[in-house]
C-alpha cells in the first residue's frame, strides 16, 4: 500500500496535545475498549468511546458504567455523551469530571438514526438553536478544565442546514473543537461527503480547531481532506472497520510514529484474533466476546480469498478455539488484494426523509410540549 505523506502535523484540543491530527469517531457497538486498544496498538491520536446516554450515566445504569471504563493503557481517555436536556447533560459531565472518568468529553449532535432524531436528538437537535446553545454552554461550564467538543452534521437536509450557526454558537460557548460530518441527517451515510462544507465551517470558526469527518477510507483521503478544506484534523469512522491498522498509516502520513504493515491474509487473521481476545477480556465472557466479533468478519476479510464456509464459521463461532481452528485453514501467505480490499465499508444506506418530532421544522425555538417529549426521550434511551 502506498502512503501519502505531508509535513508533520499535530493537533491541540484544549490542554491535550496529540502527536497526529487524528480522531477515532464514536461508533455504537464498535468503539468499545477492545477496539480502541487495538487501534492504539497501530497508531496515535484520540480514540473516543461509543455514544453514552447522559440519562443512563446519571442513573448509573450498570451497562453504561461499564462502557465508560477505560483500560489503563488508554491515554488520553475520551467519552462521547448523547442527550437532549441541558441539566441532565451537565449532570453527566459533572459525574465524569468529579470521578475522573475521562480527559476529554464530546457531545453528539450528529446521530441520524430515526429512534434518536424522532425524539429531537442527535442531528435533529441543532435546529433548535437556543436549546443547542444552552446544552453546550452548560456542558462546557460543568466540564471545567476538561476540554469539551461537539460533533455534528451539516443539518437535517439541504433546506435546513445548521452547521454554520451551530459552529459559531459552540465556539462562543467555549468548546475546545468542533467536528463536522459533512452530510445531512437525511443523507444518512449515502453518497459522498461534502468536504466543501468543512472548508466553510473552518472559515466561519476561527479560534478553535475544526475537524473533518466523512469518506476517509485511506491515509491518502485524510491528507487530501486537510489540504482541500484547511481543517485542523480528521475524524475517522467507517474507514477503520476491519482495518484498525489504518491508524498506523494515518500516523505515518502525518509525520508521527505508526506501524506500517504488510496486510497479508495471515496478518489480517492475527489482527482478527487479537480483536476477539480483547473483546473476550472486555466482556469478561468468552461466548459474548466471540459473538460480538462476528459483526467484524466481513470487514476484516473484504477482498481476501476466504471461502464461504470459513466466513460462515467465523460469523457463527462461539469460542476462541473455534476461531483459531477456522483461521488456521486460511492461506496465510495470500497477499494484500489491493483495490478489492479498499473503499467504502460499513453501512451506507440511502438518502431518506429524517424522522422528526411533529412540527419540528416550524420554528427554530422549542415549544413546552416538545420539551416534555424530549425529556422522555432521555429516559427511553437509558441503558448506554
Amino acid at each position: 500500500m502506498t502512503l501519502a505523506t505531508v509535513s508533520p502535523r499535530t493537533l491541540r484540543i484544549g490542554p491535550i496535545d496529540l502527536d497526529v491530527p487524528v480522531v477515532l469517531a464514536p461508533m455504537a457497538g464498535i468503539t468499545n475498549t477492545a477496539f480502541r486498544r487495538l487501534c492504539r496498538e497501530y497508531g496515535a491520536g484520540l480514540y473516543v468511546s461509543e455514544m453514552i446516554t447522559s440519562r443512563a450515566l446519571v442513573e448509573r445504569n450498570e451497562t453504561t458504567m461499564r462502557l465508560i471504563r477505560h483500560h489503563e493503557s488508554e491515554t488520553p481517555r475520551s467519552i462521547q455523551l448523547y442527550g437532549v436536556d441541558p441539566k441532565t447533560i451537565a449532570d453527566a459531565v459533572r459525574i465524569i469530571v468529579a470521578e475522573d472518568h475521562a480527559d476529554h468529553i464530546d457531545l453528539n449532535f450528529g446521530c441520524p438514526v430515526p429512534k434518536v432524531t424522532r425524539k429531537g436528538g442527535g442531528a435533529a437537535l441543532p435546529w433548535k438553536s437556543s436549546l443547542f446553545a444552552d446544552i453546550v454552554t452548560q456542558a462546557v461550564k460543568a466540564a471545567g478544565d476538561i476540554p469539551l467538543t461537539v460533533k455534528m452534521r451539516k443539518g437535517i437536509d439541504r433546506d435546513h442546514l445548521t452547521f454554520l450557526d451551530a459552529g459559531r454558537a459552540a465556539e462562543d460557548a467555549g468548546v475546545a473543537a468542533i467536528a463536522l460530518h459533512a452530510r445531512t441527517a437525511g443523507e444518512y451515510y449515502s453518497g459522498h461527503a461534502d468536504w466543501n462544507a468543512i472548508g466553510e465551517l473552518k472559515q466561519a470558526v476561527t479560534s478553535i480547531p475544526v475537524l473533518g469527518n466523512g469518506d476517509i477510507w485511506s491515509a491518502a483521503d485524510a491528507v487530501r481532506m486537510m489540504e482541500q478544506t484547511d481543517c485542523d484534523g480528521v475524524v475517522v469512522g467507517r474507514g477503520c472497520l476491519g482495518r484498525p491498522w489504518l491508524f498506523g498509516e494515518l500516523a505515518t502520513a502525518f509525520g508521527g510514529e505508526g506501524k506500517t504493515v504488510d496486510a497479508t491474509l495471515g496478518f489480517v487473521a492475527d489482527a482478527f484474533k487479537r480483536h476477539a481476545e480483547l473483546l473476550v477480556e472486555f466482556f469478561e465472557d468468552e461466548d459474548r466476546g466471540c459473538r460480538d466479533i462476528r459483526k467484524h468478519v466481513s470487514w476484516y476479510f473484504k477482498g481476501y480469498p476466504v471461502g464461504g464456509d470459513i466466513r460462515t464459521g467465523l460469523a457463527t463461532s462461539s469460542s476462541l478455539a473455534e476461531i483459531d481452528e477456522l483461521l488456521a485453514r486460511l492461506d496465510h501467505s495470500a497477499p494484500y488484494p489491493g483495490a478489492d480490499a479498499e473503499g467504502q465499508r460499513g453501512r451506507a444506506g440511502h438518502a431518506k426523509r429524517t424522522a422528526l418530532p411533529d412540527k419540528w421544522l416550524e420554528s427554530r425555538e422549542i415549544a413546552a410540549s416538545t420539551s416534555e417529549m424530549m425529556r422522555g426521550a432521555e429516559i427511553e434511551n437509558s441503558g448506554g
